[in-house]
C-alpha cells in the first residue's frame, strides 16, 4: 500500500540505509518544497542528497508524529531531530506514490 512504501522509506531514512532508501523511488522523482522549489530531480540527485545529509548528521532521526493516507497520497507529519539535544524541526511531508515507488515529495515546513 503507499501508506507501507512510504514507512519503508521512513524506516530506511531513520537508518541511514541509503540503497533501501532509494529503492522506494521512482528513477525520475522530484522532491521540492511545499509549492515551492525542486530541491532534487531524479534518483541520482536524490541518492546523492541524502549520502551528503546522512553524513553531515549521523545522528538524524525523522519521528512519525501523525500520518493521513488517501488513495495514492500520504501526507506525514514528522518531527526530525539532528542529533540528540541538536537542531529539530517540524515537517509535512506530502508524498505520491505511482507504479508502487515514491513519484514526489513536497516539504511543508
Amino acid at each position: 500500500s503507499p501508506a507501507d512504501i512510504v514507512q519503508a522509506q521512513l524506516d530506511a531514512y531513520n537508518a541511514q540505509d541509503v540503497e533501501r532508501f532509494c529503492a522506494v523511488y521512482a528513477h525520475d522523482c522530484v522532491l521540492a518544497s511545499y509549492n515551492g522549489d525542486v530541491l532534487a530531480e531524479g534518483i541520482e540527485a536524490i541518492r546523492a542528497r541524502h549520502v551528503n545529509l546522512f553524513s553531515t548528521h549521523p545522528k538524524n532521526k525523522a519521528k512519525l508524529v501523525n500520518r493521513i493516507a488517501f488513495a495514492n497520497t500520504v501526507i506525514d507529519h514528522e518531527d526530525v531531530e539532528r542529533a540528540p539535544g541538536g537542531e529539530r524541526f517540524e515537517v509535512a511531508a506530502i508524498y505520491t506514490i505511482k507504479g508502487g515507488r515514491i513519484a514526489r515529495v513536497e516539504f511543508a515546513r
